[in-house]
């Protein structure tokens, strides 16, 4: 009897699809936030409706009549480093629990185990940089960048600090991949 009114759902639920689709041409963007919430489980930083309404429209079809065969999830693993850089996100954060070993630097040095970035030069290490005629200095941490005894996330906290504006804290202060031109002390 159970196995009857499992059944009964799920075609009701797949009967409902179009109807839920058609209802996200209508929502407003809060509306779809909160739908993407209900669906996925966590919450959204988007706020392009339309890039909402695809996301959602995909997971609600997902949900209904599943996700990827696991043929097809067997041919991405096998696909590796060929693959969309937004794909490989998605599957590090799916594999994130399971602690795999840490990646290589694009160097190829192996990334320090306190989970840094590997880019970074070693702790203690001092970082200088010459902007608008003022000299800024910068202490590579354990926990972080030293900026005017405070300490800082990344060096490009650091850089937005100092300049106002947007910068890769790699290219402000210099540090390009495999270098090492930096001023120690």
């Amino acid at each position: 009897m159970a196995k009857r009114g499992t059944a009964r759902a799920a075609r009701q639920q797949l009967a409902d699809v179009p109807q839920q689709l058609a209802a996200l041409a209508s929502m407003s963007v809060p509306d779809l936030a909160e739908k993407y919430l209900e669906v996925y489980g966590e919450p959204t930083r988007s706020r392009n409706r339309d890039y909402l309404k695809k996301r959602l429209a995909f997971r609600i079809q997902e949900l209904a009549e599943g996700g990827l065969s696991s043929r097809a999830v067997a041919r991405i693993s096998e696909l590796g480093d060929k693959l969309p850089e937004r794909w490989r996100m998605r599957q590090v954060e799916e594999t994130k629990h399971s602690a795999p070993a840490p990646p290589a630097a694009a160097d190829g040095r192996a990334a320090p185990a306190d989970g840094r970035d590997a880019r970074l030069p070693p702790p203690g290490t001092v970082l200088t940089r010459v902007f608008k005629g003022t000299q800024h200095k910068v202490t590579v941490r354990e926990g972080g960048i030293e900026y005017e005894g405070q300490l800082h996330r990344s060096l490009s906290s650091v850089a937005k600090l100092i300049t106002g504006t947007a910068w890769n804290g790699f290219t402000f202060f210099g540090i390009k991949a495999g270098s090492t031109k930096v001023v120690t002390s």
